[in-house]
């Protein structure tokens, strides 16, 4: 009677595990019910989003290493709410010596910040006090912005660039990278209303689709690089370096735009005091440009199945990873096209920048050169790129839920990387950057779920919550569903999201519905559990002409893994298992068919490496 009433009380338990829903914040079931949001995953009946027309006109001063401007921003407020106050965000203010810091600063890090010259809202003009701002800054308005209404904000502002570039600032004496260089409205969204998380320096960004008309004023011989396409080539730039860029555009030959000795013989820009770039970018996150005056320039074009897009490069002469740096865009772009995630890539440009960031931006990178060591310099490159669908295709919250691109990123960085350097070479790679330091560091950080707010873990916890855990996750969904249903589900996600702002459970719901399965177990294992990855071989037997093993999932993970058999005369019989195994418990015995003498018996998680491996092998 008492081990039926055991097993009756295990099943009814399991039932109810693997059958209850999702942990749903409140906020988020607020959406639900506003039907903002769906729980098939498409967005709402009711689903806005606001967004706005910038026209920026930039001026980059390289003597004082200031950049001034003033925009006008048509802001649609596409919201049911009456709006009483504006939250303006500058991300460089990050430089000013009293903005909070997720770490610690050199003084060369820190900067005056923004000084706002003027500010007015639909005419009314604000007296502000640039000191009290740190990386945003609340507006209390004296006339509400109305629901469903079109406003417009005028700004006049300045800041010095950070002497110590990362993200942006001086890379040298004549080279700026001038990203997040605009005030910009903060995103109002419809589950947490205006963003007013400040930034840290370390967490990325969660902002709105704009469009762009910028102009960039600069002295001759400063040539400017950024998102989007540039509109007055033949204003900028002399005949014949006019000519090499425009055979760019459609060239599949890597054109030296601005070599060292054009740059010297200055025969590059127009040669008037100053020169006003013009640039264009419409239905993107941010606009983001770079200049200098000394680095070399290169060009190409990539055919893909609707056009033909711009790839860019710009660097010091000599660099020799970023000699390759066209060549390796082209193949990246062509290559996530055509194969994973195997949607074309959506706009019309892609330019590097040699820097410090291993950053990206819309339409942009900015790259640390690795000259001697190739393949890291190429994966880097893959993995920047790779952010152009997640967040720039689909506007991610990168702030609040990094998983979601982050992870994205290096996944897709894994999959191009076995293209590029073959299975073997890039496992271990892969393992070595990625997945040694999350899996030897036992720390509680490393074991928090990965739904856990970005900003609310820290240190390693967030990098590996950030990056390797939902990419192993992403990849294993992958191996559980087989490459044919898994790309139909992940084009239902990224084609019903795209231009839009999803959350991990818009993810998880358009999964479900794409696949046509419920995912639900799978969801709450890898993101709402404190697992890690752990299996053990508790016995390996023979049993006639089968192979009995009972295998324990310790972490808890569901990962795919391989049971590697090695018979006495050396041969090895390999069998895989998917993580669908793991789906209603953590123990799994099975009989595999066997022919010869078994010496010994191993489990290979490939990249998905055991936190102790020393259980996973049993000689028989």
């Amino acid at each position: 009677m008492t081990k039926l009433f055991s097993f009756f009380f295990l099943t009814l338990f399991s039932l109810t595990i693997f059958s209850q829903e999702l942990y749903t914040p409140r906020n988020i079931k607020k959406t639900f019910e506003k039907q903002t949001r769906s729980k098939d995953g498409k967005p709402g009946k009711n689903y806005w989003q606001n967004g706005g027309n910038y026209a920026i006109d930039f001026a980059v001063n390289p003597d004082s290493k200031t950049i001034s401007g003033k925009e006008t921003i048509d802001y649609s407020n596409n919201s049911p709410d009456s709006l009483k106050t504006l939250v303006i965000r500058f991300v460089n203010n990050v430089h000013k010596p009293t903005s909070p810091r997720g770490s610690r600063v050199s003084k060369d890090f820190l900067s005056d910040g923004l000084t706002i010259k003027s500010l007015s809202v639909n005419g009314a003009d604000y007296k502000v006090n640039s000191e009290n701002w740190e990386t945003l800054y609340e507006l209390k308005l004296t006339t509400a912005l109305l629901p469903k209404s079109k406003n417009q904000i005028k700004i006049v502002w300045e800041y010095p660039l950070s002497k110590e570039s990362g993200r942006e600032g001086q890379i040298d004496e004549n080279t700026f990278f001038c990203a997040y260089a605009y005030p910009r409205i903060s995103v109002y969204d419809d589950y947490n209303g205006w963003d007013k998380l400040p930034h840290n320096g370390r967490n990325e960004f969660y902002n709105d689709f704009n469009n762009y008309e910028v102009s960039i004023s600069v002295p001759k011989n400063y040539i400017v690089y950024a998102t989007g396409v540039l509109k007055n080539a033949e204003e900028v730039l002399q005949p014949k370096a006019l000519s090499r860029f425009k055979k760019s555009l459609t060239s599949d030959e890597i054109i030296h735009v601005a070599t060292k000795e054009h740059i010297q013989a200055k025969k590059i820009t127009l040669q008037n005091a100053q020169n006003t770039w013009k640039f264009s970018a419409s239905n993107i996150t941010d606009f983001t440009f770079g200049v200098s005056s000394t680095y070399v320039w290169d060009a190409s074009s990539v055919q893909l199945n609707s056009k033909k897009v711009s790839v860019q490069a710009t660097y010091n002469a000599g660099t020799a990873d970023f000699e390759k740096y066209v060549e390796w865009q082209k193949y990246c772009i062509k290559w996530f096209s055509e194969n994973w995630p195997g949607i074309e890539y959506p706009f019309p440009t892609m330019t590097a920048f040699q820097g410090f960031a291993d950053m990206e931006y819309p339409m942009m990178v900015n790259d640390t050169a690795i000259p001697d060591n190739f393949a890291d310099s190429r994966q880097t490159v893959d993995h920047e790129i790779a952010h152009t669908y997640f967040p720039f295709f689909m506007g991610i919250n990168e702030t609040s839920y990094a998983f979601m691109d982050e992870g994205w990123a290096t996944a897709l960085e894994y999959l191009i990387g076995e293209a590029e350097n073959g299975k073997e070479f890039n496992d271990k790679m892969f393992t070595d950057f990625r997945v040694k330091r999350y899996i030897n560091d036992p720390s509680t950080e490393e074991d928090q779920p990965v739904i856990s707010l970005s900003t609310q873990v820290s240190g390693s916890g967030y990098g590996n919550n950030s990056y390797i855990k939902p990419a192993l996750s992403y990849l294993a969904l992958k191996d559980l569903l087989g490459d044919d249903l898994f790309k139909k589900a992940l084009h239902h996600y990224m084609n019903t999201w795209s231009g839009k702002h999803p959350i991990p459970w818009d993810y998880f719901n358009t999964m479900n519905a794409g696949s046509g399965k419920d995912l639900t177990w799978f969801w709450q294992n890898w993101f709402f559990s404190n697992h890690y990855i752990d299996l053990k071989l508790d016995s390996a037997k023979v049993s006639g002409q089968n192979l009995v093993l009972n295998i324990d999932n310790v972490g808890g993970f569901a990962i795919p893994f391989d049971v590697d058999i090695t018979f006495t005369d050396g041969t090895v019989s390999k069998k895989h298992f998917t993580p669908e195994v793991w789906k209603t418990n953590s123990t799994y015995e099975t009989a595999v068919s066997v022919s010869k003498k078994v010496k010994s018996v191993q489990l290979n998680g490939g990249i998905y490496l055991d936190y102790t491996p020393d259980d996973n092998l049993i000689t028989l």
